[in-house]
């Protein structure tokens, strides 16, 4: 009998473990479901008391709708836009104009920036050649640039990718340079003795070592691109998001600088999303712990 009972036992453990641990991981979904609920609905809460009481003083007079604008009038320009389109255009060409000045100038400002920022952490040399015109080109007002290029390039895609280009690089370089000074010094000793190259160091221990700063510039990066999209169509375009500011401002329509602002919020968040989801997908080695802030 007891024979039996342990044999019971022994054949029941290894079943009830895993049961066990399956339940676990189940109830923590659940309560990390049950916590993102919680958050999406205060935060729901906040955009309605906030849109709700800037109706409401707009509507009793307490502020002028002229001056501040007016949350139903928003979406009415927004209306007006999808419907019926834009003066240069429908809504959907402004968007994929800014979109795609945005993308070339990021991906551009990206590759520059990594190399810039990898080369000058490896080399000492380089760094002290190359830094101080570095520092003076990111001294300058960006929108003292933005004008320079608009003259130079003029009122078409070159002049805003280029500012966009410059907006991004720093970003990116910054994290880059920083992430390759920090990596273990051991780990590039290591490699050495065992007798790899200076590129190969680079290649295969800095560079893995650095991209979770390079992953993380990115973030801010795209909010730049974005930023020296419009900046750039403000100070002279044709056609895009930040001409359609522009010509709202030169009408008083403060409605429509909230609504071209409001599609601009929009798409950087579809965009912080992508990048986000790149990120845990290229960086699935990191602990736990260190994804709080991007599933945040």
């Amino acid at each position: 009998m007891t024979m039996t009972s342990l044999d019971n036992n022994t054949l029941t453990a290894p079943e009830q473990e895993p049961l066990s641990a399956r339940a676990g991981s189940e109830g923590r979904r659940r309560s990390a479901g049950q916590r993102r609920l919680k958050v999406l609905a205060v935060q729901f809460g906040i955009v309605v008391v906030l849109l709700g009481s800037w109706e409401l003083l707009v509507r009793g007079g307490v502020l002028d709708a002229l001056l501040y604008g007016q949350p139903s009038l928003v979406v009415n320009q927004l209306y007006i836009w999808v419907t019926q389109g834009t003066d240069n255009g429908s809504l959907g060409q402004q968007i994929t104009v800014t979109i795609e000045e945005a993308l070339i100038g990021f991906f551009i400002g990206t590759v520059l920036g990594i190399v810039f920022g990898v080369a000058m952490g490896r080399i000492q040399f380089l760094s002290e050649v190359i830094g101080p015109f570095l520092k003076v080109i990111n001294a300058v007002p960006r929108i003292v640039l933005g004008s320079s290029f608009v003259v130079m390039f003029g009122l078409g895609l070159m002049s805003k990718v280029m500012l966009v280009i410059v907006l991004v690089f720093f970003g990116v370089f910054f994290n880059a340079f920083q992430g390759t000074r920090e990596v273990d010094k051991n780990f590039i000793a290591n490699a050495e003795i065992l007798g790899a190259s200076k590129w190969q160091v680079t290649r295969q221990v800095v560079i893995p070592s650095a991209f979770s700063w390079i992953i993380a510039s990115l973030h801010v990066a795209f909010g730049f691109a974005l930023i020296g999209a419009i900046v750039g169509e403000f100070l002279g375009s044709q056609e895009g998001l930040g001409n359609l500011i522009r010509q709202a401002q030169g009408n008083l329509n403060q409605n429509g600088i909230w609504a071209a602002m409001l599609i601009m919020a929009v798409v950087a968040l579809i965009a912080e999303w992508l990048i986000t989801k790149l990120e845990n997908r290229l960086l699935r080695w990191r602990p736990p712990q260190h994804n709080a802030a991007a599933e945040a």
